[in-house]
């Protein structure tokens, strides 16, 4: 069941995936940023803003060495998903955080617990295996 959250993202609840609500590209894991599924361009704000009047100093647009704009492009159809306005060198945002349990409560979606692989160190039962017996002092096993 996809469930939309934003005009070009969506929620696919049974799988628990971001995708693009114009393609279906899978955009990744519902439970960490869409955006590391993205296309990212970083852009000089005077391409957006141009400046406005004769001033060079106040022109109303943005200084490029005080702010940058991030946009986000679904790989699959380019729609841009996303954008942000950011300081040079600060890292991009988590800005959508979902409780994706409670989602799938609300959708009536059951929640599958994913299965993990047998490790070395777990049995194939999925638990971890008992500590071998320490030997005690003045033991048997101790001695040897």
């Amino acid at each position: 069941m996809k469930v939309r959250i934003t005009e070009y993202l969506d929620i696919d609840l049974e799988a628990e995936r971001w995708c693009c609500n114009r393609c279906g590209h899978d955009l990744g894991e519902a439970r960490e940023s869409y955006k590391r599924g993205c296309l990212v361009r970083e852009r000089d704000p005077r391409e957006i803003h141009f400046p406005i009047g004769p001033s060079k100093e106040f022109n109303f647009s943005f200084d490029p060495e005080w702010m940058r704009i991030v946009e986000f492009y679904c790989p699959g159809c380019a729609v841009m998903v996303e954008n942000e306005y950011l300081p040079p060198g600060h890292p991009l945002t988590w800005d959508i955080q979902l409780d994706i349990d409670k989602l799938k409560k609300k959708h009536g979606v059951k929640s599958r617990r994913r299965a993990r692989k047998p490790s070395a160190k777990t049995s194939t039962t999925g638990r971890k295996p008992r500590p071998a017996a320490r030997a005690r002092a003045g033991s048997k096993t101790a001695a040897r």
